[in-house]
């Protein structure tokens, strides 16, 4: 079972879009896949779900923010399996609008008196997700997890839990602005991490992948190949598949539930698009061997 994060300080980048149509992707390719969305937006979660059927159906007793809640309050969480939703031929787990709320208290739970309270309460607050996803004995070839745009105890937790992450981003000034910041905080707290346990971990960066590409004879415009050529140059590692924007078909799936990947186009930018979530999808599956 192989677990990914995907993670970027700046909102609006395509995430949650490229987040989604991965998982399709990879459950069209056979893949057992599990989806959790942990961002407070739940865009994720509203792309496979209709707001009134997730709000009458899940809302109460399926969603991260009742498993949060039991821990916030330091009962016993129920089994993240409880929480699965299956549709669209995958598993999900949704958000909740309050999960917000919960960074605040679990990062109170950092508070200790000694050294050694410290070092329990660190390893305690961060492993949550890595010793509930041990409990799900391997039943998935791939854990999505769908982040929140910042770097927060919620998020962190994805992170200790993960064998890899990636960074969807436009390839614009404020959406790089912040990919070298957020690659070294991630890997100064895995460092930090790992000097308070002897079960070491080592998330690996897959990259970023551009998205959102104007593309001018078949190439990115100038003003996206300035900061793709910015990202080579300082070595931060890349997808090789860039997704290029189209407002009109990337509507779609909050609106019907269904993905981009998922739809037959024979020919033109629609088909082009498709396209490349697929080849996305494919490079995904090389670069992690799920």
């Amino acid at each position: 079972m192989k677990t990914i994060s995907v993670v970027n300080y700046k909102g609006g980048v395509g995430k949650t879009t490229v987040t989604a149509n991965l998982a399709v992707g990879l459950a069209k390719r056979g893949k057992k896949v599990l989806v959790i969305d942990i961002d407070p937006q739940t865009n994720l979660t509203f792309s496979f779900l209709r707001v009134d059927d997730w709000q009458a159906d899940y809302s109460k007793d399926k969603t991260i923010k009742k498993w949060f809640d039991a821990i916030i309050e330091d009962s016993s969480p129920p089994p993240l399996s409880d929480l699965i939703i299956h549709i669209n031929g995958l598993d999900i787990i949704s958000s909740h609008l309050t999960l917000v709320d919960a960074d605040t208290d679990l990062a109170l739970k950092l508070t200790a008196a000694t050294p050694r309270q410290h070092k329990s309460n660190f390893l305690k607050t961060y492993s949550y997700f890595l010793n509930a996803l041990r409990k799900l004995d391997n039943a998935y070839d791939v854990v999505l997890f769908d982040c929140p745009p910042n770097f927060n105890t919620v998020t962190r937790n994805a992170i200790i839990a993960s064998d890899y992450y990636f960074m969807p981003a436009k390839m614009d000034y404020l959406s790089t602005l912040g990919i070298d910041n957020m690659q070294h905080r991630i890997e100064e707290f895995i460092s930090d991490y790992n000097e308070y346990t002897n079960d070491k971990i080592a998330p690996e960066f897959l990259g970023v992948v551009a998205t959102m590409i104007s593309l001018n004879q078949g190439e990115p415009i100038s003003a996206n190949k300035t900061y793709i050529n910015q990202l080579k140059r300082n070595n931060v590692a890349m997808f090789n598949t860039m997704i290029r924007e189209n407002k009109t078909l990337f509507s779609f799936p909050a609106e019907y539930g269904k993905q981009v990947i998922e739809q037959s186009h024979s020919s033109g930018s629609y088909a082009n698009v498709v396209r490349e979530l697929n080849m996305f999808v494919d490079e995904f599956i090389e670069k992690t061997e799920v």
